[in-house]
């Protein structure tokens, strides 16, 4: 996790967002542990309750589970759960945003996806 934070949001959801981030990406797969509390909050030196309601907000959010005694956990089909929010939310807020820049210079869509595909081989 990235130990720089904006002013722009609440640490606490910030927590959230990169928890949801490490689970987007395969760091963190259904199944594994998060990080305890106290060990998120002196590696970053925040408030462990702040670090808690971040881990609430994912679990709220069904994205995690609190396993008695053990911790939280990556709860099955988190990653599913997130891939389609996460989509419903780009399709919804970001995406006409992007779709009005194209039209407004003009990009070819054939043009577009031609870029894509070049700059998936480069990696």
């Amino acid at each position: 996790m990235d130990p720089n934070w904006n002013d722009n949001q609440p640490i606490y959801r910030q927590l959230r967002d990169r928890v949801v981030a490490m689970i987007l990406e395969g760091v963190l797969a259904e199944g594994d542990p998060l990080p305890s509390v106290r060990k998120v909050a002196a590696e970053y030196q925040i408030n462990p309750l702040t670090v808690l309601k971040g881990y609430q907000a994912l679990q709220d959010e069904s994205l995690v589970e609190k396993r008695r005694g053990r911790g939280m956990f990556v709860s099955e089909g988190a990653l599913k759960r997130l891939r389609k929010s996460e989509r419903q939310q780009f399709l919804e807020e970001e995406w006409p945003q992007i779709a009005e820049k194209i039209q407004r210079l003009g990009l070819d869509p054939d043009e577009l996806i031609k870029q894509i595909k070049t700059s998936g081989d480069k990696k």
